[in-house]
């Protein structure tokens, strides 16, 4: 996901001692798509269990509850008389709020071998939601037989405070200490005392009191009379105290909570409605999860990156999630802005990659990151989560005209500008290079960050410190932005300074970077300035950015969409044609959401709205054959084939806020949709529908105190754009 502090880490695999914080690898053993799995989340908390509901421990296992980056229950296994019930069915409410899983009990026999209860009599009703640090379940057993019905209702249970590096692959030499077992009449007590000294608890908590209690076994007996339902209440905390008695009441009340706080966050979204079904079901999924991956934080709303492996703050994700969403929620922007500003880096702290005035890569609360066995407690060491900072705030004021919050981030602004100076070209030749200060830093830092991801011709790995092509752009948009935040704020000196600095970078970038033979820029400079004469998707964010001259992107654009780049799903991380080749690669071959989605945003800032919507119908074919319409965070590289579905990555994360957003951002850079605060004008340039779209409804298009309602429909071979409703001074504009 980008997220990737794992990156390196996905070149795993590889037998022998990894070099400590290296490669902090996601195993290839334990397929998440092999697993499918069910996940909840709220705040930092986050759940990942099987079909039937149940966590199933085991080497390579990622189920459990998760809560600040420590497995707080690791094993959750329900069986009714000795046995696991069989699915029926699985569901995920639209809205992400609960889990509910329909279950029956298989043919049960007695001790002789004689049949006791034939099959679907008994039903079972499972319903999970997370809410404040809690995961709260309901089984409801309810008896379809014609005759009175004895059932024991088990649930083993076990907590065993992994740290999730440690859960992701990560061999610890040492642990801390669990301690006993304390159990009451309603509940049971698990503790471990980690390294860090901290105590770690999970109360899980009972209603009505079962029939029997131990250490990792609840024991339910019930008798049920024809069509009578007995419902068991559970709620498991993390670091939670006693603060309210166990009660049914309560576990209806948190129910209540949390789906209006769902609503709530998730109202602020204009809501998309169109002619295709399908693609309605995958815009509901998109918005749904981005919302359940949003934590609040002091300043506003955080999109966390993506579920198991990357449920916490990442600077690069949150950011191009909040630039894929403006358009439909300018209040993450708003947020993300704030965080990362709350914590950028103000000292050199090379352990972390920290410099004054960089971005954060990412944070982590779990004990190997307290202890420093990982990097990750506050680690900056990404390349472009700070130019990205400033290219965010120069897009929230277009879009918002907010100049209050933009005053607010001016130091932080300057800082970060400050930081490109002094820290981010390291030798001063004019463009940003990337290296980690200590051995233990992520080798590559750009979003690509697996360890062999930029390379030469010849399939031999760069040595840095590394220019990698995307960063360049990102410099450039930055430079734009501050100029026109210096304009905004009064200060037009400086805004023509970074203008002209911008243009000074864009000359040295195209004579630098841009390869005639390859038809596209080259995938970066090494530590001697050898060019990596490698295509590759990065070339396609000089488009997104706006860095590229207009007379380069045909040619650009051919070679991104060519065959051996443009797999009919996306395009690829790396053509085809390239020596590190693999479809199978996290970096070298892949689709990302993401990735495409910024491409189409470039294309289409370009005119080239006809490719943007292939890749976008590339991406909408994939989602139709993935559970829940859910793009995940990538899929691999392999060739679209007619009447066949994509090829799954067996560790994406699904869902990722990035991919969420992706088809969002793709709907706007087909329409051509943009916002003008000033003068109170929401604009549709050149719009274009894509071929599984006849028609667009979008309503609650919020610009300064006004909205509108609008359609966009295919009227022979035009598309038109209809106002069907607007709330104050608002204006629609169409340019063909």
């Amino acid at each position: 996901m980008s997220n990737i502090s794992a990156d390196s880490n996905h070149a795993a695999a590889l037998p022998g001692p990894a070099a400590p914080f290296a490669q902090f690898f996601i195993p290839a053993a334990a397929s998440l798509q092999e697993r499918r799995p069910r996940t909840l989340k709220h705040g930092d908390t986050f759940a990942v269990f099987d079909y039937n509901g149940d966590a199933l421990s085991g080497p390579g296992s990622p189920e459990g509850l998760f809560h600040c980056d420590t497995r707080y229950l690791s094993h959750f296994y329900l069986t009714i008389n000795g046995q696991r019930p069989m699915l029926l069915s699985s569901t995920l409410r639209d809205d992400n709020a609960t889990l509910t899983c329909d279950l029956t009990n298989p043919d049960l026999f007695d001790k002789n071998g004689k049949l006791a209860l034939a099959h679907d009599l008994i039903h079972l009703r499972r319903s999970r939601f997370l809410w404040n640090a809690r995961c709260y379940e309901r089984v409801a057993v309810r008896n379809y037989d014609d005759r009175r019905q004895h059932v024991r209702i088990q649930i083993a249970f076990e907590a065993d405070f992994a740290d999730l590096f440690e859960v992701r692959g990560t061999v610890r030499a040492r642990r801390g200490r669990h301690l006993p077992a304390i159990i009451e009449q309603d509940c049971v007590l698990l503790s471990y005392i980690g390294l860090d000294g901290r105590k770690r608890s999970t109360r899980f908590s009972f209603v009505p009191e079962p029939a029997e209690i131990r250490s990792n076994l609840l024991t339910y007996d019930l008798h049920l009379e024809p069509q009578q339902t007995k419902s068991l209440f559970i709620k498991i905390g993390c670091d939670q105290t006693p603060a309210d008695p166990p009660s049914n009441r309560s576990f209806f009340l948190a129910l209540r909570d949390a789906r209006r706080a769902l609503r709530a966050s998730s109202s602020r979204a204009a809501s998309i409605a169109t002619s295709n079904e399908i693609f309605n079901e995958a815009a509901r999924r998109s918005v749904s999860d981005l919302y359940m991956l949003m934590t609040d934080k002091p300043e506003g709303p955080y999109p966390y990156a993506g579920i198991p492996w990357f449920s916490t703050v990442f600077g690069r994700d949150a950011l191009i999630t909040a630039l894929q969403t403006l358009w439909l929620d300018p209040e993450i922007a708003r947020g993300v802005l704030g965080h990362l500003a709350a914590n950028q880096a103000t000292d050199i702290d090379p352990a972390s990659d920290a410099e004054p005035g960089k971005i954060l890569h990412e944070i982590r609360f779990g004990e190997m990151a307290e202890l420093g066995e990982v990097p990750f407690r506050r680690y900056y060491g990404s390349i472009d989560s700070t130019p990205l900072f400033v290219i965010l705030a120069g897009e929230y004021l277009k879009r918002t005209g907010d100049l209050a919050t933009i005053d607010r981030l001016l130091p932080h602004l300057e800082a970060a500008l400050t930081w490109v100076d002094e820290h981010g070209d390291r030798d001063g030749d004019g463009f940003i290079e990337y290296g980690r200060l200590t051995e233990e830093g992520l080798i590559n830092q750009a979003w690509k960050d697996s360890h062999d991801s930029v390379f030469h011709a010849d399939g031999t790995l760069a040595k840095g410190p590394i220019a990698i092509v995307e960063v360049q752009a990102y410099v450039y948009a930055a430079w734009q932005s501050a100029a026109e935040i210096f304009r905004r704020t009064g200060r037009p000196e400086r805004a023509a300074s970074f203008l002209a600095r911008a243009e000074g970078l864009r000359r040295a970038f195209d004579i630098s970077f841009f390869d005639e033979e390859l038809g596209t820029y080259v995938l970066a400079l090494d530590g001697d300035k050898r060019p990596c004469r490698v295509r590759s998707s990065n070339a396609g964010h000089a488009l997104f950015a706006g860095i590229a001259y207009p007379e380069r992107v045909a040619q650009i654009t051919r070679t991104l969409m060519s065959a051996s780049s443009f797999c009919g799903w996306g395009i690829r991380t790396i053509p085809s044609t390239e020596p590190r080749y693999n479809p199978m690669s996290y970096h070298n071959g892949s689709i990302w959401p993401h990735d495409n989605a910024l491409i189409a945003s470039g294309l289409a800032r370009y005119g080239y709205r006809a490719e943007a919507a292939r890749i976008f119908e590339g991406l909408f074919a994939a989602s139709t054959y993935i559970d829940l319409r859910r793009l995940p965070e990538l899929l691999c590289g392999l060739p679209r084939q007619r009447a066949r579905g994509p090829t799954f990555y067996p560790v994406a994360c699904s869902p990722q806020a990035w991919a969420a957003a992706a088809p969002l951002s793709l709907l706007q850079s087909c329409l051509g949709l943009d916002f003008d605060p000033n003068g109170l004008r929401i604009s549709f340039n050149v719009p274009q529908l894509p071929p599984f779209l006849d028609e667009v409804i979008l309503r609650r298009l919020l610009i300064g105190n006004g909205s509108a309602d609008v359609a966009i429909r295919r009227s022979g071979r035009q598309v038109v754009v209809d106002v069907m409703d607007r709330h104050g001074n608002v204006q629609v504009l169409t340019t063909a």
